[in-house]
């Protein structure tokens, strides 16, 4: 008997030393790196993934997540609506999570203008046009807040994980023209973007500023309730 629990531990053993070494090297280990892991430092504030939304710089950010040399940061200026500055991380992995992130800046359209005017090369898309910014432009926007971050996993999650993990949302609304449904945590300031069978999209905000997501995707869209019906406005 005791000559079978000797070799049940040592096979345990064995066996979480496995697991450790597939783990991969790069991947963040942390709760605070957790998307469901969502606290807000002042009423108006929102922190994931260990940034602070309106507070926290690139420059912060990147030397946290060691990805200086792989964010990629430019302007964008869609055809339609407000120009942005981005900054496009191709992969994060936070607690063996991998995924794709985008973090915006908090500037106005007058300086995001100048930096329009002054930029050094343009690309065209279907949806507007990417600018390159100048090393002066760019040292500017590493040292500014944060002001949005999206979470692009790598893997897709069921409904019933959204829910699991982040409670039910306070609003449900689809989009009329593509079916998209957003599910909403006003408390959190989060948007979770379905689509049928593609991976989600997680969009976080200040508190502050969440009316400001909301109000256009309840412009376009109509609430639903949690069976998929369209709620009487």
């Amino acid at each position: 008997m005791d000559k079978k629990i000797i070799i049940g531990a040592l096979a345990l053993f064995f066996i979480s030393w496995y697991v450790l070494l597939q783990a991969p090297e790069d991947a963040k280990q942390s709760p605070d790196t957790l998307p469901w892991n969502i606290t807000h430092p002042t009423p108006e504030t929102t922190q994931v993934f260990g940034v602070t939304l309106g507070k926290t710089t690139l420059d912060e950010a990147a030397h946290a997540y060691k990805h200086e040399a792989e964010t990629e940061i430019s302007l964008f200026k869609p055809t339609e609506g407000p120009m942005s500055v981005e900054a496009f991380t191709d992969e994060v992995n936070f607690n063996g999570l991998k995924a794709k992130m985008t973090m915006t800046v908090d500037l106005s359209q007058e300086v995001m203008q100048a930096m329009y005017e002054r930029g050094l090369r343009m690309n065209s898309t279907p949806s507007g046009k990417r600018i390159t910014l100048t090393a002066d432009d760019l040292a500017v926007v590493r040292s500014t807040p944060i002001n949005s971050l999206t979470y692009l996993p790598a893997a897709r999650l069921e409904d019933t994980i959204i829910s699991k993990r982040f409670g039910e949302p306070t609003e449900r609304i689809r989009e009329k023209d593509s079916g998209v449904t957003h599910w909403l945590y006003a408390q959190h300031g989060l948007d979770v973007v379905l689509s049928g069978s593609e991976k989600p999209v997680l969009q976080y905000v200040p508190l502050k500023d969440f009316e400001r997501l909301r109000a256009p995707l309840l412009k376009h869209g109509e609430l639903v309730v949690a069976s998929g019906v369209a709620a009487t406005k």
